[in-house]
Parts: structure tokens; C-alpha cells; sequence
């Protein structure tokens, strides 16, 4: 029998734009983090395989629903998430809610305006930031802050892989209404290097994505875990840079994605920042009040 898990593209945590349950997490917390981690990458690509017809893509990805919640032991990455969250008394929720995002991707391919790409990163990034909260005991006070940071992650991978997307998947997240009022059309994605009119929305959309980044600038001063802090520091950290890429370079013939050793240097910049920031009580400082 095939399962979910067989069908897995090969990439893992090490393979994303953030740390995932990296060695700054407390330790205790590291498995739970990465059997949510293996469940939703499982499912993210059930909805991106190329040779899954969507009805079948659908049927797995209400299999592993169904074991999540109990309904049976064949999917390893629902069995095994399932365990974790009630070793510690943790709803289901938010590995749900992802699912309706990777439901989503099967049926459909086009996004009219932000609201609508924001609604979809409702469902395939917020619940993320949110889960991490929870498993670290954090108020749900501190969501609205990182539902900004997490769809801003979301939206900066987006904007990175337009061209793949488009390419491979026919998915274009890059909404109707902005490329119309570029002068752009959805088949320019298909092109070695974006024309003047794509490569103008692209540079508008990062430029309204680093808005949204900047909204969830004061997460950490809500964060009462010291090494959650440090993490959310490292990926705010890699999204200002990568934001910063998209602003200026074209996803679609430049890189925009930062190598290991920018990776390190702005991990290790983010770490000293968080821990200076904390030692004197100071208030995360936005990018605009710091002048960039």
C-alpha cells in the first residue's frame, strides 16, 4: 500500500527559509515540533505532486485528517503527530487548519487580490506561528503579531517560486488584480527573465509584504520563552533579508534565496540582537524607525 509519507518530495525542515525545531529550541520540545513539521510537509506535497490526479490528492489528504483524529494506523505522520499532541494535551487545530490550505492548492489555481491571498495564508502559515506559541505555553495574545510574520514568510516563498509554481503546477498566488494594474499576464511567469511589467508587481507585492512583516515587528516583547524569542528573532531575521532580495532582484532569473553562509551571519546577528534587546528590556525596533 502506498502511503502519504511515500510520496514525500525529499525535502525536510533543513530545506525551508526558517528554522524549524533547530538546536535554539528547548530540547523537550523538539519532537512534538518536528511530527508537526513531517505531517504538514507530507501534506503539502500530496497537493503540489505532479502525477496525483486531484481527486486522489484529496482522498489523501482526508486520510491523514481522519487518522489525526484516530480514525485508523496507516499514515506514520498522522499516528505519529496524533501521539505527540496528546502527550501533551494539545488539540488537533492547527494541523486542520493547514490542511484546509493544501486543500485549497488542489482546487484552486488563481488568487484575485491580497484579501483572498491573506485568507489562504489564514489557513497555510498562521496556523504554524500559532502552534508554536502554544506548545511553548505563550498567550494567544501574541497570534495577531505573528499571523503578520507567518504570512509574510508565506508570501515571501511565494514570490520566490512564482515561476516554479507556474511552471509545474499551473498555481499562480500572485493575485489578478495586481498584475492587471502592472500591465502583466499570468504566461510571463513562464519566461527566462520577467518583463518590465511582471518584474514592477513583483517588486510592489515584496514591497507591500515587507509592510506586512514590519506588523508583526513587536512579537518578541509578548514572548515569554527566552529561546522562542532567540528563533523568531533568527526567521525575522531571514525574511527582512530575503523581502529585501525581492524588492530589488527578479525571482524569475536572480537568486533570492540566501545561501548557508548568509543563513549563519544572520543567525548569529539575530541571536546577539534578541539577547542584547532582552538584557536591557528594550522594545523591538521597527525598520522604518531605524531608518531602512
Amino acid at each position: 500500500m502506498t502511503t502519504a509519507s511515500d510520496l514525500r518530495s525529499g525535502k525536510t525542515h533543513r530545506d525551508e527559509n526558517f528554522p524549524v525545531g533547530s538546536f535554539i529550541i528547548s530540547p523537550r520540545h523538539r519532537a512534538l515540533i518536528l511530527a508537526f513539521y513531517n505531517f504538514v510537509r507530507t501534506a503539502d506535497d500530496i497537493a503540489d505532486h505532479p502525477q496525483l490526479d486531484p481527486a486522489e490528492k484529496l482522498r489523501l489528504l482526508d486520510l491523514l485528517e481522519a487518522e489525526l483524529l484516530g480514525e485508523g494506523d496507516t499514515q506514520e505522520v498522522a499516528v505519529t503527530l496524533r501521539g505527540a499532541l496528546a502527550a501533551r494535551a494539545m488539540p488537533p487545530r492547527h494541523a486542520l487548519d493547514v490542511l484546509i490550505a493544501f486543500r485549497m492548492d488542489v482546487e484552486k489555481l488563481r488568487y484575485e487580490n491580497w484579501d483572498e491571498l491573506i485568507h489562504y495564508c489564514r489557513y497555510s502559515a498562521m496556523p504554524v506561528g500559532r502552534f508554536m506559541l502554544d506548545v511553548h505555553g505563550e498567550s494567544t495574545a501574541t497570534w495577531p503579531a505573528s499571523d503578520a510574520i507567518c504570512a509574510g514568510l508565506q508570501i515571501n516563498n511565494h514570490l520566490q517560486d512564482c515561476g516554479k509554481d507556474y511552471r509545474a503546477l499551473n498555481r499562480v498566488y500572485l493575485p489578478r488584480d495586481a498584475l492587471a494594474e502592472c500591465g502583466a499576464a499570468v504566461e510571463m511567469l513562464g519566461e527566462a527573465k520577467s518583463p518590465a511589467p511582471l518584474l514592477s508587481c513583483l517588486h510592489k507585492l515584496a514591497a507591500r509584504n515587507a509592510a506586512l512583516l514590519e506588523e508583526g515587528r513587536d512579537l518578541n516583547s509578548g514572548v515569554k520563552d527566552f529561546r522562542l524569542g532567540l528563533e523568531i528573532a533568527v526567521i525575522q531575521a531571514f525574511a527582512d533579508r530575503i523581502v529585501h532580495l525581492l524588492q530589488k532582484r527578479d525571482p524569475l532569473s536572480e537568486r533570492v534565496h540566501l545561501s548557508p553562509l548568509e543563513l549563519l551571519g544572520h543567525s548569529l546577528g539575530a541571536v546577539a540582537g534578541e539577547i542584547g534587546r532582552r538584557a536591557v528590556g528594550r522594545h523591538p525596533v521597527s525598520k522604518s524607525a531605524a531608518g531602512a
